[in-house]
């Protein structure tokens, strides 16, 4: 039976598609059962709708140290939010370090990160957040993982570069992730990406995620191929934009920024006061495509209610 879903439904299944912050995803998800048609042909729909409401309820009502709930305690920030994701012992940890200046525990033993560790990499006048996440193995998931990647922006799936058994723990952590609808795509959206974002892609599941992935073979300073990168894609049949790094020695580690910058297609807003020079210590980011309405809407809710029409001016061109 066709599901025959109304103008309302589809509404707020974009609004849910194009929210990041669990407390609105959810309230989009009761928007999104509210307004489903119910009958047979909607039956399983309702369900997982259900089921998310259920699972993101328990995220954010879960306490953790301090009183707070996993959710509320990795508030987006900074112009992207980015997880680093990897088995056990690929160097997250001590790469989420170098780069943030956090206090990400790293150790030579399995499992030394338990809970997410937010951090922020400067990159010019703006910066993104980098998520430190537990390893995905099999034998072990952390369960705050998937909530954080659901939100996320992308990805930088880490490897150990001089590890032999690299090969399996990259085909691992990509099928157990994508067993809970967590899809890590060699597609970005900007213009470095290795194709269109959404260049013929039809999924039919609103659940599953698909976030933009980088390889990021971490300890190239233990190898000595430059080109062990491009051949362990090759051998996984993988097509993920990769960066060879060092966490230790340093090498590398300059062109990670930058990429995020251009493959998530980054814009950077200088707003002013009339009569006043612009404030360039503090731009607004957005993605290539938003719009002036997007802008209002960083700026303030009140902006972008009142906002009837915006003059547009310079020596480009303007749809």
């Amino acid at each position: 039976m066709p599901a025959n879903l109304s103008p309302e439904y589809k509404e707020a299944e974009h609004a849910y598609k194009r929210a990041r912050e669990p407390r609105e995803r959810l309230e989009c998800l009761r928007e999104m059962l509210r307004t489903i048609p119910k009958h047979k042909g909607t039956e399983h729909l309702q369900a997982d709708i259900k089921s998310r409401i259920r699972e993101l309820t328990d995220e954010l009502a879960a306490p953790r140290k301090g009183g707070r709930s996993h959710a509320s305690a990795l508030r987006r920030e900074g112009a992207a939010q980015v997880c680093l994701v990897g088995p056990p012992n690929s160097g997250k940890s001590t790469l989420h370090a170098v780069l943030t200046g956090s206090r990400s525990e790293a150790g030579p033993f399995p499992f030394t990160t338990q809970s997410p560790v937010p951090g922020m990499l400067p990159f010019e006048d703006i910066a993104f957040q980098l998520v430190d996440l537990p390893p995905v193995a099999a034998e072990h998931l952390a369960p705050e993982l998937f909530g954080v990647l659901q939100s996320a922006d992308a990805a930088w799936l880490v490897v150990d570069l001089a590890d032999p058994a690299t090969p399996e723990q990259v085909l691992a952590v990509r099928d157990e992730l994508a067993r809970r609808k967590i899809m890590l795509d060699e597609r970005w959206p900007g213009e470095r990406a290795v194709a269109p974002a959404d260049a013929g892609v039809q999924d039919d599941d609103i659940f599953r995620v698909r976030l933009p992935t980088l390889l990021v073979a971490n300890k190239s300073d233990l190898d000595p191929e430059p080109d062990e990168a491009k051949v362990l894609e090759e051998l996984l049949g993988l097509r993920f934009p990769a960066l060879c790094v060092s966490a230790k020695a340093g090498s590398g580690l300059g062109e990670l920024a930058p990429f995020l910058a251009s493959a998530l297609g980054i814009v950077r807003v200088y707003t002013k006061l009339p009569g006043k020079t612009a404030d360039r210590s503090r731009p607004f980011t957005l993605r290539a495509g938003d719009r002036v309405l997007d802008v209002a809407r960083l700026v303030h809710a009140d902006v972008a209610g009142s906002l009837k029409y915006a003059r547009v001016w310079g020596s480009g061109e303007f749809d």
